[in-house]
């Protein structure tokens, strides 16, 4: 994704995503924070990739690797992290589930980034929309789940849920239910 791609999306907007996006949980997130190798390093390209938080479930086959379960894991797991990984590697999009804090929506509006959430519970459905493991790092390493795939996606639903002009659907989400929580014990 561009810059001006991302500029384009706004909190709401529904997404369709079609193209190459890497996979990052736990692991990935610490490697790249605390060693912060040089980018010819990672054999894939972050700038203007989409960063998926998936613990995916891969099976090998005599071509390579399928996709059995891909949804998404929880994404505010990785809030120390997300800012510098953003800054650092040019990253246009972060996908998950459950959305991210203050630290991450400044370095979204900062760099021209964008927050997209993914269906939870629908790890084989989302599954289907990757045709192609396009390739692996830090397998042996981080395991099946933790290392980074390289994954050719092909109508992948999402919903862009924080986006680079400073909104976060759940922080306002957060904001109007405490609000009527408070109405409705009676301090108002």
């Amino acid at each position: 994704m561009t810059r001006q791609d991302v500029l384009s999306l706004h909190v709401g907007d529904m997404v369709l995503l079609s193209g190459r996006i890497v996979t990052g949980r736990d692991k990935v997130h610490q490697f790249l924070f605390r060693e912060r190798p040089p980018e010819e390093q990672i054999p894939f390209n972050l700038r203007g990739s989409v960063l998926y938080h998936c613990g995916p479930i891969v099976r090998k086959t005599g071509g390579g690797f399928e996709f059995i379960a891909g949804g998404p894991t929880t994404s505010i797991r990785v809030e120390m992290y997300e800012h510098r990984i953003i800054s650092d590697y040019g990253i246009r999009g972060v996908m998950g589930k459950g959305g991210m804090g203050r630290q991450t929506l400044d370095a979204l509006r900062k760099n021209g980034c964008v927050y997209l959430h993914a269906i939870g519970g629908a790890a084989v459905y989302l599954a289907e929309k990757i045709k192609k493991v396009a390739g692996v790092w830090k397998l042996e390493e981080f395991g099946m789940t933790e290392a980074m795939w390289l994954l050719e996606v092909e109508n992948f639903p999402v919903v862009v849920t924080m986006d680079a002009h400073g909104r976060s659907l759940h922080e306002e989400i957060d904001k109007k239910s405490y609000n009527t929580f408070k109405k409705l014990i009676g301090l108002r």
